[in-house]
């Protein structure tokens, strides 16, 4: 039976949804950078999109806090100041506590055990490599992983909607991607133990590490 054809909505949703996932990956990958302003008909010819479908991506990308829109300017990568980003990281430390809280409680060890050493292995391997966005898609996996064992519903709605992937966009260094690869670890080892209190504290000291990096990178800038 021949497929029927896509209806104009269906196909703005696709054009657009291609637009919004073009973007977050040449965030990851570092094509684009934060301050970096995007142009609407640039967008359009790069994408093979309609200017509507890039709107459409960009108030979902403003939504999500990935884009600035602010009037009477062009729309840029969202770019952070220094209370933004603390901000940001407060909430971030508060849920990655309750994720791993979560995981270590309800850990399965027949269940859940492959699934940590399939985290920690990918994100061994993207330590060991420079290929750009390598090392955030085994973030994204490790948080999948930990979201996963802790079935936690409401954490699986709000974790993605934290700008995490702005902040380390915007502050790259070789020290950051070190101590968060040591501090994923003593959270998936700690939720392995199925301790969790531990896991709630390597949870919450791991972003208290990431703003403890920045800190030093905002005082070497002044």
């Amino acid at each position: 039976m021949p497929l029927e054809p896509l209806s104009p909505s269906t196909k703005s949703e696709a054009s657009s949804s291609r637009v919004y996932r073009g973007i977050m990956r040449d965030i990851e990958e570092g094509r684009l950078v934060p301050g970096q302003v995007l142009a609407e008909t640039t967008l359009a010819s790069d994408y093979g999109v309609g200017r509507n479908a890039v709107r459409e991506a960009m108030q979902s990308l403003h939504a999500r806090g990935i884009i600035d829109l602010s009037r009477h300017r062009s729309p840029s990568i969202r770019r952070l100041d220094q209370d933004e980003t603390f901000e940001i990281l407060a909430v971030a430390g508060a849920l990655a506590a309750l994720a791993a809280q979560a995981a270590a409680h309800n850990f399965n060890g027949a269940q859940h055990a492959p699934l940590i050493a399939s985290a920690l292995e990918a994100l061994t391997d993207a330590d060991a490599n420079d290929e750009p966005g390598m090392f955030s898609r085994a973030r994204r996996h490790f948080y999948r992983v930990l979201l996963c064992i802790g079935g936690n519903r409401e954490l699986l709605r709000l974790f993605p909607a934290i700008s995490m992937h702005i902040i380390y966009a915007q502050y790259q260094s070789r020290q950051l991607r070190g101590i968060r690869m040591a501090d994923y670890q003593a959270i998936m080892h700690a939720v392995a133990r199925g301790d969790a209190q531990a896991a709630e504290k390597a949870g919450r000291d791991h972003v208290a590490n990431v703003r403890g990096v920045i800190e030093q990178i905002h005082n070497a800038q002044q």
